[in-house]
């Protein structure tokens, strides 16, 4: 039987001129969860993001 499990990462949005400033943001973060989860022998199998005020959520689904 698998495992799964959902890791929630969080990012809120500034002011900025830049329209990707979060994408570049979270791309540090985002690959330092999948290297740590990697390592734990989890596979990354999905992922979803939603927006709300000035907040993105992303969220990875691992399987193990």
């Amino acid at each position: 039987m698998k495992d799964y499990k959902v890791e929630t990462l969080i990012y809120y949005s500034k002011f900025s001129f830049d329209r990707n400033h979060l994408a570049k943001a979270s791309k540090a973060g985002i690959q330092a969860k999948l290297k740590e989860y990697g390592r734990n022998g989890w596979r990354l199998v999905s992922t979803d993001a939603a927006s709300f005020g000035s907040a993105m959520y992303i969220y990875l689904y691992f399987e193990k």
